[in-house]
């Protein structure tokens, strides 16, 4: 016990120091965490043997961060990617294989050999990865959702290839034990592996059905049982409950892949797709995030403290240079495929870069491999640290990708818009501060909204407090239909962008005539526009709360809060009015203090609004008087 608080201590401090320094620097916070991880590894040698074990444990959290990816996904929108995952991610994932095996016979192994390191050597650091892209906000951009494309592609990959590698082990060469006899363990199985797994020594048909079976069991668990479970949690008011069934579904779900042989983070992930339209969504998103990255923190570590120092040192050129060629291969793979599916410039750039690595899987791959008699344990080791060395490039590599972006001089590419699956009677076209409240108040009246905004941040702002939105440019005629605009019953513009505003009132003026607009207007002139573009009802920003202020003044200096409220009311009813008035003297391009016919108007109007609120208060004063008499 003594030796964990030990272990314990000493990462989690590295961490403290590491990460903070780092993102500091600008270096984003795995390059802090590998970082640390060499620091108490291989430079000061304060970590134990336990790095292994620890490494295993933090893998659960690349099991929690795909559950959370997955309840942001959406079914439909993950068939909307299917394109991209078996043609982007696919292909990738076989050329790649076929790039780095062809490296490896070229340097004298056998094919058999140089297959299975092909294989192990494809994937890409799911963690590293995605953990960046959130970190830089690239992840809604085309190059980050392809990026997520092809890591999705290669977490289903290792499925196959963890049922092709035994069809490898015949091809191996048998193990000598320390007598001299020979040692068949693992040559044609899971010998040594170590784990419970059902489908031990069953027929391939057999495993088919136990693996659909596990499927169908996240999948028909995840819309019958969560509900009725969160609901029972909920009548306890305990709020760490919630925490321990958030807990227990990811655990349950890794434990039941883990049964039937197949990736746990797969499974995770499955179980968020199947959970993504669950009302309880947000609430266990907000009880995974803290052990997500705490976990995937201590992954790190663990790969920067797991480097084995002595192999390295002994031919420090042969790995890095092994390290480097690894990335060449993969990158120019992934810049070819990329450029084949459509990608230009910083989103190729992006998705070249940030996949170039070795990944986590590939530790997994070349264990099993071992194990297997399939890869030679010398050869094995090197992998290994291969591997390790490329992910700690990888952060450099997002360095390299940012000095690009800037020498290319070119705008930043505007984020992919979501696909909008939902229709609704009122379609709210953005959700800053004044959209936000228009939409509070619909929806708690029970109507159903459809919010579009083309800020992405502002996007992910809502989406962290529950509300749901769809990134993409509200003035786009394909965006507005999607969303249903041909059936909607208002059109909400709450746009902060004058220009703007006008624009899409005009557009949606002219294509949906019966369609009522309520558009923001930033001042009186802007309200005129507006009245000509075709406007219903235009809302000035500050008009509102300038009369409420008024009001309480009212309330201040004599009048009641009745008499207040109604000089405020009839004030508001006047200068609507008056506005309608003053449109048909309003000039464009005019100032309206170079305009006789708008001031003396304007000056008519206001002498009324004054006569009539004094008639009013007159008539409450009078009234007042006869009562008291």
């Amino acid at each position: 016990m003594e030796e964990f608080f030990y272990q314990a201590t000493i990462y989690l401090g590295a961490a403290v120091i590491a990460v903070p320094l780092a993102a500091r620097l600008g270096l984003g916070s795995v390059l802090g965490y590998l970082a640390a991880g060499i620091a108490i590894g291989p430079v000061l040698g304060l970590t134990g043997a336990e790095t292994e074990d620890l490494r295993h444990f933090a893998e659960f959290g690349v099991v929690m961060m795909l559950f959370l990816i997955g309840l942001e996904l959406e079914p439909r929108a993950l068939w909307a990617m299917r394109d991209k995952l078996i043609g982007l991610g696919g292909m990738q994932v076989a050329l790649s294989t076929v790039v780095l095996m062809g490296a490896a016979m070229a340097m004298g192994q056998p094919w058999h050999v140089s297959l299975a390191v092909g294989l192990a050597l494809s994937l890409s650091s799911t963690a590293i990865v995605l953990q960046t892209l959130s970190e830089k906000g690239l992840m809604q951009t085309g190059g980050g959702r392809s990026a997520f494309s092809v890591l999705l592609t290669q977490d289903i990959a290792v499925i196959p290839i963890l049922a092709f590698l035994p069809l490898l082990g015949t091809y191996a060469i048998p193990q000598f034990a320390a007598d001299g006899s020979i040692s068949r363990e693992g040559a044609g199985g899971h010998g040594g592996h170590g784990s419970l797994s059902l489908v031990d020594g069953l027929p391939g048909w057999a495993v088919a059905l136990v693996t659909l079976a596990a499927i169908a069991f996240i999948i028909l668990a995840g819309i019958y049982l969560t509900r009725p479970l969160f609901r029972f949690i909920h009548a306890s008011n305990l709020r760490e409950m919630y925490t321990a069934l958030a807990l227990m579904i990811v655990v349950g779900i890794s434990f039941v892949m883990t049964l039937v042989g197949l990736s746990p983070a797969l499974g995770a992930f499955l179980a968020g797709v199947v959970l993504a339209n669950s009302e309880f969504r947000h609430e266990m998103e907000s009880d995974l995030n803290p052990f997500k990255g705490l976990l995937l923190g201590l992954f790190f570590i663990t790969v920067g403290a797991g480097i084995n120092y002595r192999q390295f040192l002994a031919d420090p050129g042969d790995l890095i240079g092994l390290a480097l060629l690894v990335i060449f291969a993969k990158g120019a793979v992934l810049f070819v495929v990329g450029r084949a599916f459509g990608l230009r410039r910083r989103r190729l750039w992006l998705f070249t870069l940030s996949l170039a690595q070795a990944g986590e899987f590939g530790f997994v791959l070349l264990a099993f491999s071992t194990q297997l008699n399939v890869l030679p344990p010398a050869l094995s080791e090197k992998l290994l640290l291969v591997i390790a060395l490329s992910m700690l490039i990888t952060p450099l590599l997002f360095i390299a990708y940012d000095l690009l972006s800037k020498r290319m001089g070119e705008p930043l590419q505007a984020p992919e818009p979501d696909e909008i699956d939902e229709e609704g009677p009122v379609i709210i076209a953005g959700i800053g501060r004044f959209g936000q409240i228009v939409n509070r108040l619909v929806q708690a009246s029970g109507f159903k909204t459809v919010v579009l905004d083309h800020d992405m941040e502002a996007v992910q702002l809502m989406r962290r407090f529950g509300v749901k939105s769809f990134l993409g440019d509200p003035t786009r005629p394909e965006l507005l239909k999607a969303a249903g605009i041909a059936k909607a019953k208002v059109f909400v513009v709450a746009l902060d962008d004058p220009e703007g505003v006008v624009k899409m009132v005009s557009y949606v003026r002219r294509a949906y005539p019966d369609l009522h607009i309520i558009a923001r207007a930033k001042d009186r002139n802007h309200v005129y526009e507006l009245y000509q573009a075709g406007a219903d009802d235009i809302v000035r920003e500050l008009f509102d709360s300038s009369v409420r202020a008024g009001r309480y003044v009212l309330e201040n200096v004599g009048l009641s809060e009745y008499e207040a409220a109604q000089a405020a009311q009839t004030f508001y009813n006047h200068d609507r009015q008056n506005l309608r008035d003053l449109a048909q003297h309003w000039i464009p391009g005019v100032p309206a203090s170079q305009n006789p016919a708008y001031i003396e108007r304007a000056q008519e109007l206001e002498k009324a609004i004054e006569s009539a609120i004094f008639e009013m208060a007159e008539r409450k004063r009078k009234r007042s008087s006869e009562a008291a008499e």
